[in-house]
């Protein structure tokens, strides 16, 4: 069993499916998958839950389970198997506490959560599930109730909601400091690098975003840069499926003007990032280029980075700066302010303490301690 890539005669978009034994697509996951692609979800949303529903179905297999019978404690195995290392997920090995988990909890919940969401369209196209993944959950003080695994499937609707998950430990957003910000800039060669990536410093956007920008989209006289959802050829894909215009500072703006008059010239190309010492020069800039440029700057510089990291990192500095987080959700293109939440509404012990001595919690006090 494998996940293959997929591109569309028609279109040219990419999407994924996974292939059996037989080298032919798995049928309950090819019309998920396909769902999947026909909403325009991104590839790599789509390439992430192939390799979950092939894990999945690797199990089922090695158990002699059909997907459309299991139960509870199909499933509890089905996270231990998870966790094992693979070369002991076939047979009945007994591990030691000492082995370490293969797969986190966030990667089980992942994985659940992807499970959950297969689940949910093969019930609303009519797949009879039986009585599919009952779990044992108290909806109340007393143990006098409970509900399914899927019991938000009902004649109420569907509910985006998974009762069974693993209690996973919260991580913070990686951010780059200042210094490790100039110093990552300053290392650059050209002018094009230092651009991209300060425009992921300054305005927060998705590297997708940035890879898919047109000339067009940034205002230099309003300081402005306008994410617009589009089809590129290069891949870059933008999630939100809205425009959204953000400021940006003027420097920015003189960082893009150095940028044409010194590297780009008078190349016909309405793209913004484009190839400019590689073949073929003049088409935008891909993926692979700009990961190519991140491992030429960490060797350089030492600093183990991501370009996510900078939108991370412009979210929390924005967010320390006093910005509403109504405003960040906003320059972010998140949908819903509660994923602003989730990700940023957090605080460190030096922003609590900032906090705590503008309130003059240290300075002015009525009890001797």
């Amino acid at each position: 069993m494998q996940v293959q890539r997929v591109l569309s005669p028609v279109t040219g978009l990419e999407s994924w499916t996974v292939l059996g034994d037989d080298d032919g697509p798995i049928q309950p996951i090819e019309a998920y998958l396909a769902y999947l692609t026909d909403i325009e979800r991104s590839p790599n949303t789509i390439k992430a839950y192939a390799h979950d529903l092939k894990d999945y179905f690797t199990f089922l297999g090695l158990q002699g389970l059909d997907w459309r019978e299991v139960r509870l404690e199909d499933l509890g195995e089905f996270v231990a198997w998870l966790r094992r290392p693979p070369g002991m997920r076939e047979g009945n090995i007994a591990l030691l506490p000492s082995v370490e988990h293969h797969c986190t909890e966030t990667t089980v919940n992942r994985k659940l959560s992807a499970l959950s969401a297969f689940y949910q369209h093969a019930a609303r196209h009519g797949v009879d599930l039986g009585e599919l993944l009952i779990t044992w959950q108290s909806a109340g003080r007393r143990n006098t109730a409970w509900k399914p695994f899927l019991h938000h499937i009902s004649k109420g609707g569907l509910q985006p909601r998974r009762t069974i998950s693993l209690r996973a430990p919260r991580k913070l957003p990686r951010v780059l400091t200042v210094v490790e910000v100039q110093t990552i800039l300053d290392a650059c060669d050209r002018l094009r690098d230092r651009f991209l990536l300060a425009l992921l410093y300054d305005s927060g956007i998705r590297i997708g975003e940035a890879l898919g920008m047109r000339h067009e989209d940034l205002a230099a006289a309003e300081r402005t840069v306008t994410v617009q959802p589009r089809v590129n050829d290069n891949g870059a894909r933008s999630k939100s499926k809205t425009p959204r215009t953000i400021p940006v500072s003027a420097e920015l703006i003189r960082l893009y003007a150095d940028y044409l008059h010194g590297e780009y010239g008078d190349l016909g190309s309405d793209c913004l990032f484009v190839n400019l010492w590689a073949e073929p020069r003049g088409h935008a800039l891909t993926y692979s280029a700009v990961y190519d440029l991140v491992r030429r700057l960490r060797r350089k510089t030492g600093i183990a980075f991501d370009p996510h990291w900078y939108r991370h990192t412009a979210a929390t500095r924005l967010l320390r700066d006093g910005v509403s987080i109504e405003v960040v959700s906003q320059i972010l293109g998140h949908a819903d302010i509660s994923t602003t939440m989730d990700i940023y509404g957090h605080l460190t012990v030096e922003d609590a303490r900032k906090a705590m001595e503008a309130a003059g919690w240290f300075a002015d006090r009525q009890v001797q301690l």
